[in-house]
């Protein structure tokens, strides 16, 4: 079945969520860690740079999802989120030894037809959250290689050229190698981050 495309990038708790959602999805999906956002300032800043045109926050649907979501509700203009709630279902996931504190299935555990449904109500009152033409082309991520050729990681001088990329994307200064490229990768493609790299170059700045 062909995945709903957005336009706008998705945050939800953990990995496990991440993929559930990616399952029926096509977008940037974003995690926070749980409570680690919390304490996370490139994480912080990541979720309000790519909020600028909208985000879907989905967290699992027990008090600690809602703390989450209130947490992030200070982060990112409130205008600008799309709240979905995964239904509630007494239940555990199959990966758990013990049901959550709750006995509630988190976003991972209610399974791709619940999921697909909260996200075609979501399209379906804001069309406008859908990718024109439906369905993205295929996307080539920047690696970790890319980073090392262009001497952001693993070589002299690479913080201070990190911060130079970080500023052309519009991210804080003194962020990780690995924080920055999971960064890029939500907000460019490869020829947009190519492209960055010349300019850079050519002005002279590195």
């Amino acid at each position: 079945m062909e995945k709903i495309a957005l336009a706008v990038p998705v945050v939800v708790e953990g990995r496990y969520d991440k993929a559930a959602v990616c399952s029926v999805v096509d977008a940037a999906v974003i995690t926070t860690d749980g409570f680690g956002v919390f304490n996370n300032t490139e994480k912080r800043a990541l979720i309000k740079r790519v909020s600028e045109r909208g985000i879907v926050v989905l967290c699992d649907s027990d008090k600690a999802g809602g703390v989450i979501r209130s947490f992030l509700n200070g982060v990112v203009d409130k205008e600008k989120i799309y709240p979905v709630y995964a239904p509630r279902v007494f239940g555990k996931e199959k990966r758990k030894k013990t049901p959550s504190k709750e006995g509630i299935l988190g976003v991972e555990g209610v399974g791709a037809a619940a999921l697909r449904e909260v996200f075609e109500t979501l399209v379906a009152q804001n069309p406008h959250l859908l990718k024109e033409g439906g369905e993205a082309p295929p996307r080539e991520e920047i690696t970790k290689g890319d980073f090392y050729e262009d001497g952001f990681s693993g070589k002299d001088g690479a913080a201070e050229a990190r911060d130079r990329l970080a500023a052309y994307f519009g991210f804080p200064p003194g962020m990780t190698s690995g924080a920055l490229l999971s960064a890029i990768n939500v907000v460019a493609d490869r020829p947009a981050y190519k492209k960055a790299v010349e300019e850079i170059n050519n002005e002279g700045l590195r």
